[in-house]
């Protein structure tokens, strides 16, 4: 079992990517595979309503000059996805935004590639917008008929300044509890493809 996490943050060391990693760190602990992805600072377009991926059912943006197509086959080969994301103007960054369409489409194009696959939002925010940002990325989750997994709290951690989010020990334990509840997920799926 793996599990690729994006970060859609423009900022490398920011609180995002901490937020991601801690997830991760539970999930290494239990010998789990675990893969980081940065988009920021790497090429990722926006959807252009081509719909080739439809026409082309390669598993593949036709789009073919950016890092789409790459994590695209990270998603498609992952048993859980953890999308990242600060909180701009209420919303997921244009990274985050980007992935979130082009990995739909082809998604949907080839017939449900992410279907029950464990999905995890996480959000970065200063103070408030932070609801819609975890909207917008469990939209692709849902759409996609992947399972969600939540905390014992919505998936965010507060901070401004890169590493302040170090100091939400909520946020934190939020967490440490989605890392071992995707855990648990990733068991009982586990456990169901052996009896099938």
């Amino acid at each position: 079992m793996n599990i690729v996490a994006f970060n859609g943050s423009p900022t490398q060391g920011g609180n995002t990517e901490y937020l991601l990693k801690k997830v991760l760190e539970v999930l290494s602990e239990k010998g789990l595979e675990t893969e980081f992805v940065q988009l920021g600072g790497k090429s990722i377009k926006g959807c252009r309503a081509c719909f080739k991926c439809f026409a082309n059912k390669d598993k593949k943006c036709s789009v073919t000059d950016d890092v789409a197509n790459e994590c695209i086959t990270k998603a498609i080969n992952a048993d859980a996805i953890l999308i990242g994301s600060p909180t701009y103007f209420t919303n997921v960054t244009a990274e985050t935004k980007a992935l979130i369409d082009r990995l739909g489409f082809v998604s949907l194009a080839n017939g449900g590639l992410l279907k029950r696959k464990i999905g995890a939002a996480i959000v970065a925010v200063r103070r408030g917008g932070a609801i819609h940002v975890f909207d917008s990325i469990n939209h692709l989750f849902l759409m996609t008929e992947m399972i969600i997994a939540g905390s014992t709290y919505w998936n965010f951690g507060y901070g401004r300044t890169p590493g302040e989010a170090a100091q939400d020990e909520e946020g934190n334990k939020n967490m440490k509890n989605l890392g071992e509840n995707i855990a648990w997920l990733l068991d009982k799926i586990g456990e169901q493809k052996i009896r099938d």
